[in-house]
């Protein structure tokens, strides 16, 4: 019996990984390119944190951070020991939440509504006007805000009292119970049309066949809306949730500062930055101030690592 020889074929080798530095030079021109993005990120980004250690000093303007005597973490405690701890913070989540729950679905609904409407025409002069007002400074907007609120000839004073509304004009802007609806109404009239963008360019990437097999089966726009266009644009709204946890003690600065104005409004309009600007810039408490500003950045840091682990489990995080 004669002995066969079995050849064993060599196992194919895999492909070796090239290094950091064979890719970066492959793609020279390329990555010199980011270089400009990656040095102003550095010096407006990175080298002022060396100003957080403000926060375990207490800082001389004159002796500078050198001369400065270290004082461990007693801004911290003086911070949550403070009257004004549980007003900054209720107003700060409470905001926060307010433009969350209401203000992120609005872009959404906008764009889905958007998408819906045949007439191009129609569609971009609707795009254009709700565009607009995200190209205005808070400035502006505000003081268009109070000249419709005033109780001198203010618009919308003079509309309720024709509609019998009310009596008397009434100074909407120095009612404390008003202040957190006029905020919140006003950012997203602000922002709902450019906030729309992303989605509907996310939405304009659906297949068209899908719709056309959903009506075939008889599906309503409805329908074709929560089992087709929203499944579709999930994965980009999950990663703007994630960014708008982690942004969740940011309520705001501009819009507040400059729509809460009025001393009255204090109690339910002084925020996490509007504080910070309060004590460290106008009072000067430089020490104070940036330990607060580093346990909001702490926190947010905190929420955005939370908020990222869990939307990892559907697939879908930043990292």
């Amino acid at each position: 019996m004669s002995q066969i020889s079995v050849e064993s074929k060599p196992a194919a080798a895999k492909p070796k990984k090239s290094s950091l530095i064979t890719r970066f030079a492959r793609q020279w021109d390329i990555q010199l390119m980011v270089l400009p993005a990656l040095i102003l990120v550095f010096i407006f980004s990175y080298i002022p944190m060396y100003g957080v250690l403000m926060a375990f000093q207490d800082y001389n303007i004159f002796g500078g951070m050198s001369e400065s005597p270290w004082v461990g973490l007693k801004h911290f405690e003086m911070f949550f020991e403070s009257p004004e701890f549980y007003t900054v913070m209720r107003n700060t989540i409470v905001i926060s939440l307010l433009k969350f729950l209401i203000g992120f679905p609005a872009p959404i609904i906008l764009a889905l509504m958007l998408n819906e409407i045949r007439s191009m025409a129609f569609k971009r002069v609707v795009q254009t006007v709700s565009y607009l007002p995200h190209f205005l400074s808070w400035v502006i907007v505000a003081g268009f805000v109070m000249s419709m609120l005033s109780t001198d000839n203010g618009s919308v004073n003079i509309f309720l009292q024709k509609l019998s509304f009310i009596e008397e004009p009434i100074s909407f802007l120095s009612v404390p119970e008003y202040f957190w609806t006029i905020l919140v109404t006003t950012g997203i009239w602000k922002e709902i049309g450019f906030g729309s963008i992303v989605y509907l360019a996310a939405i304009a990437g659906v297949d068209p066949h899908m719709y056309e097999a959903a009506d075939m089966d008889g599906a309503s726009k409805f329908r074709q809306i929560f089992t087709i266009t929203l499944p579709y644009i999930m994965p980009v709204v999950i990663i703007f949730i994630i960014l708008s946890i982690g942004n969740l003690l940011t309520a705001g600065f501009e819009d507040i500062l400059l729509l809460g104005v009025n001393p009255v409004l204090r109690e339910v309009s002084d925020v996490i930055d509007t504080y910070v600007y309060r004590i460290g810039i106008q009072n000067t408490r430089f020490s104070y101030a940036t330990a607060v500003g580093l346990f909001k950045a702490v926190i947010s840091v905190g929420l955005l690592t939370i908020a990222n682990y869990i939307a990892r489990r559907s697939g879908n995080s930043l990292w």
